[in-house]
């Protein structure tokens, strides 16, 4: 019979590589994930298993799946790890006489949003310092989740495992087309008007979030979009768009006045379903990530009007 008190000798580590491996359920990308060789997440799986006297998971050569008992240990582990961050968040707020440094992911198109932000995170924590990374799309959240980074700014994320999704702000696009052309003459137009336009969109593999949210805003337009070459950079999609061909592309409302192009206008549109909703990504809610939320939801009511 157990002693009152007998403790289970689980590692944190454990906890990790199997909330690690319950959401790739596969011992390869969790080790990838994990940055170690894939025997280290089977042995600590075993480990684990046998410290609690379950199996966790059903193997087989094809795929890895949870079991009863693991399906029901998850959300705990999820808490068991959430824990854990708050109690480091604590005491990294702290500061031991140092300013605590909150590491931020962001994103492309924030404009002077994310100079208002930083200015009214320092008006309510004045104590703390930013350390601002440029993150792509596909590593931001896993940043996040690993601890590398703070919180992160992400658009159209609907909901991740193993993190709090903030919602801060929703973001409206912007038309970009030929100065000279016809429709350029408007102060605003509808999606459907530029359907006789061949469209310019990042590659799906790049950020298949947006450009099936495009895709789709154009056919509740009531048009298939046809497309053109595909959107590469600022400088060279825009210089393209004003001398080439005529065509047309969509651009987040915070780049407007934070570029000078010339041969190109910025309209914005009468579409207002035309909206990326953006939220802060972060492990677990923390005093310190409140005041972070707060500063960007304040940044996005001073900087709601776009300049069209």
């Amino acid at each position: 019979m157990d002693q009152p008190g007998e403790l289970f000798q689980v590692e944190l580590r454990q906890v990790d590589y199997f909330v690690t491996l319950a959401e790739e359920l596969h011992f390869g990308r969790a080790a990838e994930r994990l940055h170690v060789v894939q025997p280290a997440v089977s042995q600590q799986i075993q480990r684990l298993e046998r410290e609690l006297g379950v199996q966790l998971f059903d193997r087989t050569r094809r795929r890895v799946t949870l079991t009863r008992a693991g399906e029901r240990l998850l959300p705990e582990a999820y808490a068991v790890l959430a824990s854990v961050k708050r109690a480091v968040d604590t005491v990294t707020d702290l500061g031991e006489g140092e300013a605590p440094v909150l590491r931020i992911g962001t994103t492309e198109g924030l404009g002077e949003r994310l100079d208002v932000i930083l200015a009214k995170l320092r008006e309510l924590r004045q104590d703390v310092q930013v350390s601002l990374h440029s993150v792509p799309n596909w590593s931001r959240l896993e940043q996040v989740r690993d601890g590398q980074l703070d919180a992160a700014l992400v658009r159209l994320v609907k909901n991740r495992k193993g993190l709090d999704l903030i919602p801060v702000w929703e973001e409206r696009l912007v038309a970009v087309l030929p100065a000279g052309h016809r429709l350029a003459g408007k102060p605003a137009l509808a999606l459907r008007e530029l359907a006789e336009l061949p469209l310019r969109l990042v590659p799906r593999e790049a950020n298949p979030a947006f450009y099936d949210f495009v895709l789709q805003a154009c056919r509740d337009a009531g048009f298939e979009p046809r497309l053109d070459a595909p959107f590469t950079t600022l400088q060279n999609t825009f210089a393209e768009i004003g001398m080439g061909q005529a065509s047309w592309t969509l651009m987040y409302e915070g780049i407007v006045g934070t570029v000078v192009p010339k041969r190109v206008a910025f309209r914005r549109l009468l579409d207002p379903e035309v909206r990326i909703p953006t939220s802060l990504a972060v492990r677990s809610v923390t005093p310190l990530l409140e005041n972070l939320a707060e500063a960007c939801r304040f940044a996005a009511e001073q900087t709601a009007t776009p300049r069209a």
